[in-house]
C-alpha cells in the first residue's frame, strides 16, 4: 500500500499565504521569508502531493482545480494549528491591539471575527476605531494604528500599494420603502462625503450611462445614511451582505452596474505579538467568508 504522504505545516502556511496575497514576494514579506524561499516551499509541496496547485505567470498567481480544493483544507489546519498554539502554547499573551476599520465593514464583518479572537485571547485589549477610509489612512500613516482595514479600487490604488486584500463583495444600489425614482428626475444621492469609494463608483456608474444625478444627502455615519435612505430622502450604495431589511437592492438595470467593493488590510512594522496574531486571526478568518 502506497504511503500517505506527510504535510510539513511550514509548506502548508506558505501555499495558503500566496493564495491569500495573489503574490510570492507579498507571501515572503509577510512570512518574513525570501521570494525564493516562498518558491522552493511551493515546489516541494507540489511535489509531495505530486500535483500542481498553482498556476504562475508574470504577471499573476492562479489556484488550480487541485490547489484550490487543497486551500479549504489548508485554512482549517492553520486555524487548528493556531488555536492548539493560543491554547497550550500562547495561554498568557497580552497587550493593546489598535484596529482601524470602515463603520460599515465592522457592524457587518467583523463582529463575529473579533469575538472569537477575544475567547482565545482574553488578556488582549482591542481598541477598534471607525472612520472613513481617508482619515484611516492619514492616522495609520502617524502611527496611531496597528492595523487598518480600508476599502480601496480594486488594485489601482497607489497610497496602498502592499495592502493585502481580504475581502471584495458585489456592490448594489440601496432605495428606500418608495422605490426607485422616476427616470425624469435626476437620482437624489444618500453619500459619505468626498473622497469615498462607494461614492465614487455610484457617481462614475451614473456618469457613463448618462444618467442625472444629485446629492441629496452627505453623511459620515452608515446609521445615519441608512436613516436618510429609510426616510426617502434618496438611494446609496452598500455591499450585497450589508443591505438591512426594510431597504430594496438592486442590482444592475434599470440602474448601470456598480464595480465590487475590496477591503485591503494594511499593519505597521513591526507588529507587536498580539497585533501579528490578530491580524493572522483577521486574515484567514475574512477570506474564508466568516
Amino acid at each position: 500500500m502506497p504511503q500517505t504522504p506527510q504535510l510539513d505545516l511550514d509548506l502548508i502556511r506558505a501555499f495558503a499565504t500566496v493564495a491569500e496575497t495573489g503574490s510570492f514576494s507579498r507571501a515572503g514579506e509577510h512570512l518574513l521569508r525570501t521570494q525564493s524561499t516562498i518558491s522552493l516551499q511551493i515546489k516541494r509541496l507540489e511535489d509531495g502531493l505530486g500535483q500542481r496547485l498553482l498556476d504562475r505567470t508574470t504577471k499573476s498567481v492562479r489556484l488550480t482545480a487541485r490547489g484550490e480544493t487543497l486551500l479549504g483544507y489548508a485554512r482549517q489546519m492553520l486555524a487548528l494549528n493556531d488555536e492548539m498554539v493560543a491554547k497550550v502554547a500562547e495561554p498568557h499573551l497580552a497587550g493593546l491591539v489598535r484596529l482601524g476599520t470602515p463603520e460599515d465593514f465592522a457592524t457587518s464583518h467583523l463582529p463575529g471575527v473579533l469575538a472569537r479572537f477575544a475567547q482565545a485571547y482574553p488578556d488582549v485589549v482591542l481598541e477598534v476605531t471607525c472612520d472613513l477610509t481617508l482619515n484611516l489612512l492619514d492616522a495609520f500613516r502617524d502611527g496611531r494604528f496597528d492595523i487598518v482595514l480600508v476599502k480601496r479600487e480594486p488594485a489601482t490604488d497607489a497610497r496602498l500599494a502592499g495592502g493585502m486584500r481580504v475581502w471584495r463583495e458585489p456592490l448594489v444600489w440601496v432605495a428606500g420603502p418608495g422605490g426607485l425614482p422616476t427616470a425624469e428626475r435626476a437620482l437624489p444621492l444618500v453619500v459619505s462625503p468626498s473622497p469615498c469609494v462607494y461614492r465614487k463608483r455610484a457617481v462614475d456608474a451614473l456618469d457613463r450611462a448618462g444618467r442625472r444625478w444629485r446629492v441629496a444627502y452627505t453623511c459620515g455615519s452608515l446609521a445615519g445614511s441608512l436613516a436618510a435612505v429609510r426616510a426617502g430622502l434618496g438611494m446609496t450604495v452598500l455591499p450585497r451582505a450589508m443591505v438591512p431589511p426594510g431597504l430594496t437592492a438592486i442590482d444592475g438595470g434599470p440602474l448601470p452596474a456598480l464595480l465590487d467593493t475590496e477591503i485591503a488590510l494594511l499593519s505597521a512594522e513591526p507588529l507587536s505579538p498580539p497585533a501579528d496574531r490578530l491580524r493572522t486571526h483577521m486574515v484567514r478568518a475574512l477570506e474564508q467568508g466568516a
